[in-house]
C-alpha cells in the first residue's frame, strides 16, 4: 500500500511540474479571465450549468474573456456584436471547430457535415444537402408529406382516445418527426407507433445527444484519451455503431433494389445521393452518405420532440393559454378544420402564446433534456 501511495505521489508531482514548466498560454496576449488553478485551470468555474456560469462571469470580466479548461485554452464571446463579426465577417478564420472526443467515435468527425473543416469535402456536402434537402423547392415539394404525417398523428391520438390509452406526447412527436425525415430521405416509415420501435429509436438518438453533451475529462486532458475514464467514447461508439448499421442496411437494400432493375416510384434523397456517388465517387461515397444520414436523424428529431413535450406541458399548465389558442383556431381556421401550413402565419397567438422564458426546460451540460416524468395525456373525443 505504501509503495502505491509513493508511486502515485511521484506521478502527481511529475505531472504538476511538467504543467508548470509548459504552461500553454505563457507569453500570449489573452483577454482577462478568472484566476486559474494549477492543472485544472477554470474548470471549477463552470458549475453544473456552464452557460449560466459563463453569463455571470462575463458580467465581471467583460464580453470577451479567457478561460483555461484543463489544457484547453478557451475564448468566450458574450457580445452579440462581436459574435456577429466572428461568424459573418471572419467566418473562415474561425471555421475550425474544437471536436469533442465523443464525436470522434467511429471516425464520425472525419465524415460529419457538422464537424468537417471548410474544404472540398465540406463544400460538396453543403451543396448536396442544400440542393436535395434544404432548398425552398424541396421544402415546398414535401408539404404534402408533412400534412400526411400530421394526419397520421391525429389518427393515432384518436385511436388512443377510443381505447382510453394515454398519449405519450414526447414519443408521439418523435415518431412523427422521425418518420417525416425517413420518408424524405428513404420514402418509408422507420417507426411504428403501435410497436416499441419508436421508444427504441428515441432512446438511441437521445443517448447520442446526452453523450455528446456530457462534460468529458478527455476534452480537457487529452493525455487521458486512451483511458477514457468516464466511458463516454466507449458508449458513443456503441450508439453510433447501432445507428450506422441501421443506415447501412437501408442503403444496401436500396442498392439491391436498383441493381435488380426495379423502379422506385418517387426519387428520394437517398436515390439522388446514390446517383451522384455512381457518377462522381470523389464527390460523395457510401461512407459519407451514412454519416450524413446519422447527422440528419440525430439533429432533426429528438430536439423537436422534447420542445413539443415541454411546450404541451406549459399549455396544459396554463389553462388560459389553452382557451385563447382554441378560440384563435376556431376564429381563423374554423372548428374541426385541419390546420394547414399557410394558416400558421395567421395565428399570432398560437405562435407567440408561450414566451420562451416560460419554458422551464431542465438542462444538463447546457442542453435541454427529456422530462424526468414523460408527459402522458388522455385524449378525448372533443373536436378542437
Amino acid at each position: 500500500m505504501d509503495v502505491i501511495i509513493i508511486v502515485l505521489s511521484l506521478m502527481l508531482a511529475y505531472v504538476l511540474f511538467k504543467h508548470l514548466l509548459s504552461f500553454p498560454n505563457r507569453g500570449k496576449n489573452l483577454p482577462p479571465g478568472p484566476f486559474q488553478l494549477p492543472i485544472i485551470g477554470n474548470l471549477t468555474n463552470l458549475g453544473k450549468l456552464p452557460h449560466q456560469s459563463l453569463a455571470k462571469l462575463s458580467q465581471i470580466y467583460g464580453p470577451i474573456m479567457h478561460l483555461q479548461l484543463g489544457r484547453l485554452s478557451t475564448i468566450v464571446i458574450s457580445s452579440s456584436s462581436v459574435a456577429q463579426q466572428i461568424f459573418q465577417k471572419k467566418g473562415h478564420a474561425f471555421s475550425i471547430r474544437f471536436i469533442p472526443d465523443a464525436l470522434r467515435a467511429c471516425d464520425h468527425s472525419l465524415y460529419s457535415f457538422a464537424w468537417l473543416p471548410i474544404g472540398p469535402r465540406w463544400r460538396n456536402l453543403r451543396k448536396i444537402s442544400t440542393s436535395n434537402l434544404f432548398s425552398v423547392n424541396k421544402l415546398d415539394a414535401n408539404q404534402h408529406l408533412r400534412g400526411r404525417k400530421v394526419n397520421e398523428l391525429i389518427v393515432y391520438v384518436r385511436k388512443c382516445s377510443q381505447t382510453g390509452e394515454a398519449v405519450h406526447i414526447g414519443r408521439a412527436a418523435f415518431m412523427t418527426s422521425f418518420n417525416l425525415l425517413s420518408n424524405t430521405l428513404l420514402s418509408k416509415d422507420l417507426v411504428d407507433p403501435y410497436q416499441d420501435s419508436a421508444q427504441e429509436f428515441k432512446d438511441l438518438v437521445w443517448n447520442i445527444m446526452v453523450e455528446a453533451g456530457t462534460p468529458n475529462l478527455v476534452d480537457y486532458f487529452p493525455v487521458l484519451k486512451k483511458m477514457d475514464p468516464q466511458g463516454v467514447n466507449r458508449r458513443m461508439t456503441c450508439y453510433f455503431q447501432k445507428l450506422i448499421k441501421m443506415v447501412d442496411g437501408l442503403i444496401n437494400e436500396r442498392l439491391a433494389l436498383k441493381g435488380s432493375g426495379t423502379t422506385v416510384e418517387n426519387t428520394d434523397m437517398l436515390d439522388e445521393l446514390i446517383n451522384i456517388s455512381q457518377v462522381n465517387p470523389n464527390e460523395i461515397d457510401k461512407i459519407l452518405i451514412k454519416h450524413l444520414f446519422v447527422d440528419i436523424f440525430v439533429a432533426g428529431t429528438d430536439t423537436t420532440s422534447n420542445t413539443v413535450e415541454w411546450s404541451m406541458a406549459e399549455v396544459l399548465k396554463h389553462t388560459e393559454t389553452m382557451i385563447k389558442a382554441k378560440a384563435e383556431l376556431h376564429q381563423v381556421v374554423g372548428k374541426g378544420v385541419m390546420v394547414e401550413e399557410g394558416d400558421i402565419y395567421r395565428l399570432p397567438f398560437l405562435r407567440c402564446g408561450i414566451p420562451l422564458n416560460e419554458l422551464d426546460m431542465e438542462e444538463k451540460g447546457g442542453i435541454s433534456v427529456a422530462k424526468l416524468h414523460p408527459l402522458c395525456v388522455l385524449a378525448t373525443s372533443q373536436v378542437v
